[in-house]
């Protein structure tokens, strides 16, 4: 079904710079506060303009649109929306698409509503847009689960058996998940230096970065109904750019028989808009071909995959960044569709603003290996960066930058998601 908030052709009234990741066209979600009203609120973007979505609300924007009994967009995260389900979730981001069409001019000519609603983005804060309750993070990329398996298994065994019949996935610790520019703490914990001696206690000495994908769900079906593949798309509200800081010494030790621990819980960042599911519709692609034929709840059909480009960079401490990886989750062997069937299908249930992950998104080159680990191989093969400096794996000052967009063919139209950045302060 053609989505026409998603035309190319749209333009707005409000002014976007050339090649912005937030064109009219993308309309995400986040949250954010102001210099003069400090509560944080719901919002939209167009260009470097924040859309107030609480002050639209009370001015009567959202009339005989949003429920009456209760005001939607006034508190100071997303789930209320998150709960209201996919038809209503289109129809205000069609609504915002019809107000500042460039073709309209009703809120254009209202000054004073305009006052009230539109902020530059630089006068802003932008702030965690949903209240998380329950995080999972799976390992979706066949690159990367290969990559890693050969260095810690061989090659000949490289896969664990499973790995190709279902989505490989374990609960993280949502209440660390932080928004983009906060900054992150080096972890202490357990590590053993060489095989066979006994575990030392300090801060971690392999900090790394994952580039994955995170996507936030609407309200799901109750305790023991699962979500089937067919339907899944209903449940996914959109995409946001997720950073999850690994210490690879502190999980290398910890995580046999039961899984990541501490080498994972001290801390991820997300980025603060939500793209939305329906905005990343015209960059649906097809997604690896599956072999082993996957059991029937994991079949699906159509193009699965969506086509986002993904960069990492490096900015060491009052220097300039540098690109180290370029990745895009087409790469990506199980889909976010499957990552949700399986999820659910023995009957665990989703809430409004859970948050699952794709796992590191390496692709099949050198250059789009989605973490430090692979980037140089253990540390074998270290990286430089544009002043010279090499990392093995992430120092202290060090900020990691993630980007992300899907770009229209001939146009240069990009659907983006701005950036997700977090800087890497001394353990303590």
């Amino acid at each position: 079904m053609a989505i026409s908030s998603n035309n190319p052709a749209l333009s707005s009234w409000i002014p976007a710079p050339e090649g912005t990741d937030f064109p009219i066209q993308n309309l995400p979600f986040g949250v954010f506060s102001d210099a003069q009203n400090p509560r944080p609120r719901p919002a939209s973007i167009i260009g470097n303009t924040v859309i107030d979505l609480c002050a639209l609300e009370e001015l009567g924007y959202f009339t005989n649109l949003l429920p009456a009994a209760a005001p939607v967009f006034s508190g100071s995260t997303l789930n209320p929306f998150l709960q209201l389900g996919k038809p209503l979730w289109r129809a205000v981001r069609q609504r915002l698409s019809d107000l500042f069409n460039a073709d309209n001019d009703a809120l254009k000519n209202n000054t004073a509503h305009c006052a009230k609603i539109l902020f530059p983005l630089e006068n802003c804060s932008l702030h965690l847009p949903v209240h998380i309750g329950d995080y999972t993070d799976f390992y979706s990329s066949r690159e990367h689960a290969t990559n890693v398996g050969i260095m810690f298994r061989g090659a000949d065994n490289a896969l664990m058996p499973n790995w190709l019949h279902l989505p490989v996935g374990y609960h993280g610790r949502s209440s660390s998940i932080v928004v983009s520019g906060t900054p992150i703490r080096r972890p202490k914990g357990q590590m053993q230096l060489q095989d066979g001696q006994p575990p030392v206690f300090g801060p971690s000495r392999l900090l790394d970065f994952e580039l994955e994908m995170a996507f936030v769900t609407g309200q799901g079906k109750p305790l023991g109904t699962p979500i089937n593949i067919e339907e899944a798309d209903d449940f996914i509200f959109g995409l946001m750019l997720f950073n999850d800081w690994s210490a690879r010494d502190i999980q290398k030790w910890e995580y046999q028989p039961l899984g990541p621990f501490l080498g994972k819980n001290f801390g991820s960042s997300v980025s603060p808009w939500i793209v939305t599911l329906d905005a990343l519709e015209p960059f649906r692609t097809a997604a690896p071909v599956q072999e082993p034929a996957v059991l029937p709840y994991l079949q699906y059909s159509g193009n699965k995959a969506l086509n986002i480009n993904l960069s990492v960079f490096i900015q060491p401490e009052g220097g300039a960044a540098t690109q180290i990886c370029s990745s895009n989750t087409k790469y990506l062997y199980w889909t976010m569709e499957q990552q949700l069937a399986h999820h659910t299908v023995n009957g665990c249930n989703i809430n409004a603003g859970d948050m699952l992950a794709s796992g590191t998104i390496s692709g099949p080159t050198p250059n789009s290996f989605g973490s430090m680990l692979e980037l140089t191989w253990r540390g074998t093969k270290p990286l430089t960066l544009s002043d010279g400096a090499e990392r093995k794996f992430i120092a202290d000052g060090d900020t990691v930058i993630m980007k992300g967009y899907a770009q229209y063919p001939g146009n240069g139209l990009r659907i983006g998601f701005g950036e997700v950045s977090g800087k890497v302060l001394p353990a303590l």
